[in-house]
């Protein structure tokens, strides 16, 4: 199952649970987490609208302590240059931010936690520290109570690539904007990422 050290995690041996299933892991946690990524789009829109091959949740990087713990029962690896390493051997520190869960009775890679930059009660973002926002406007949830983080916040982070998926999330996003949420992506980007493909639709 990889050893001692670093290794190549293998990248099919992934079977994401589902938000609900990570919202009932860690419902007693007292630490501000939030779904993030696709999954966290189709929870904005009220229901899964595409296929998710992994699912990512966000905590804050100086309380992973208290979600490793939560997470006993699993095998956690900080993934440092494309290569996993066991939590005992590599410690999450903030020049890292990936950490994917493993179950050991599986094998199989259930979820990753991204450590978020933050300060107390403010979630700080890692592209440009400038750019804030405190944790009780940060986090929405569903009905149901599951966490998620806002779309434009999520937004912001995917536009950095140029895969499908991520214009596709734009897309079905962009009418449940208001123009509150607009204004964020519309400056974040023009910070982050000037010259955006995305600004001319906002």
């Amino acid at each position: 199952m990889g050893g001692k050290g670093g290794f190549d995690p293998d990248g099919s041996a992934w079977d994401a649970w589902r938000p609900e299933q990570v919202a009932t892991l860690l419902g007693g946690l007292d630490v501000p987490w939030y779904v993030a990524a696709g999954w966290a789009i189709d929870l904005f829109l009220g229901g899964q609208r595409r296929e998710h091959e992994d699912l990512e949740i966000a905590v804050p990087q100086p309380r992973f302590d208290e979600v490793a713990r939560a997470l006993v029962a699993f095998e956690i690896f900080v993934i440092d240059d494309g290569k996993a390493w066991p939590l005992a051997e590599h410690p999450a520190t903030p020049e890292t931010h990936q950490t994917w869960v493993r179950e050991p009775v599986t094998g199989l890679w259930r979820f990753d936690v991204f450590r978020e930059p933050s300060d107390g009660s403010t979630w700080i973002c890692r592209r440009d520290p400038v750019i804030r926002m405190p944790y009780a406007k940060l986090i929405e949830h569903t009905p149901d109570g599951i966490p998620y983080g806002r779309p434009e916040v999520v937004l912001l982070y995917k536009a950095k690539h140029a895969r499908p998926k991520d214009d596709g999330d734009f897309e079905a996003a962009l009418s449940h904007l208001d123009v509150e949420r607009r204004r964020w992506l519309r400056d974040g980007l023009e910070l982050v990422h000037p010259g955006h493909r995305w600004l001319a639709a906002l």
